[in-house]
């Protein structure tokens, strides 16, 4: 064999091997660069979307999902938790929710976009406690007229199964309807405003 041809074969095995190293160092330096691109933790707490899989919630069950840092609950009314919202009326500060408290999609009787599923931040409108779940009807502690809802234990705000708050307590708003969609009967999504529907 001659020289040159030596010397050929060599030029080409290097050439191949000087080629791919050059592919796993160029791959090597993309993938950090690439994965950059995602959100970092600080960026998802800062409001990134998250998913919430309500297939399994019954009837009656709260489940709290957290977004921005705050809790999100998520409460499965039953039909006649929702036929009982007007009844209320008349002990609400803000029956209708004029106050914006809510994406406009979610201004309605039931500040939801399915009547049976209310999305809420759990997050009381007087000084930021969080209120706890209360879905019993007329319990001892809260009276006759109690139909299911939340109470803020910190100072006695009270708010029906809507958000919303009644008359006479300290809290002066109703509470937060965060922006959400439904992905499906099964997932919502919390932090995308896109009028409530995939």
């Amino acid at each position: 064999m001659s020289q040159s041809g030596v010397n050929e074969g060599r030029r080409r095995f290097l050439l191949g091997a000087t080629s791919a190293i050059g592919a796993v160092g160029a791959v090597g330096i993309a993938t950090p660069f690439v994965a950059s691109w995602n959100p970092s933790a600080k960026a998802k707490a800062a409001g990134a979307p998250v998913k919430a899989d309500i297939s399994k919630l019954e009837v009656g069950q709260q489940m709290i999902v957290e977004w921005r840092g705050q809790p999100v609950w998520v409460v499965r009314r039953s039909k006649e938790a929702v036929a009982d919202l007007s009844k209320l009326n008349d002990q609400l500060a803000d029956p209708e929710s004029a106050v914006e408290q809510q994406p406009e999609y979610t201004q309605n009787e039931y500040r939801s976009i399915n009547p049976e599923f209310a999305v809420l931040l759990g997050i009381c409108t007087h000084l930021g406690c969080s209120p706890t779940y209360r879905p019993e009807v007329a319990p001892e502690d809260l009276g006759d007229n109690w139909l299911g809802g939340f109470l803020c234990p910190c100072h006695g705000s009270r708010f029906d199964l809507a958000g919303r708050v009644y008359k006479g307590v300290p809290a002066p708003t109703n509470l937060v309807v965060p922006p959400h969609r439904f992905l499906s009967d099964a997932v919502i999504e919390v932090g995308v405003d896109t009028g409530g529907n995939a």
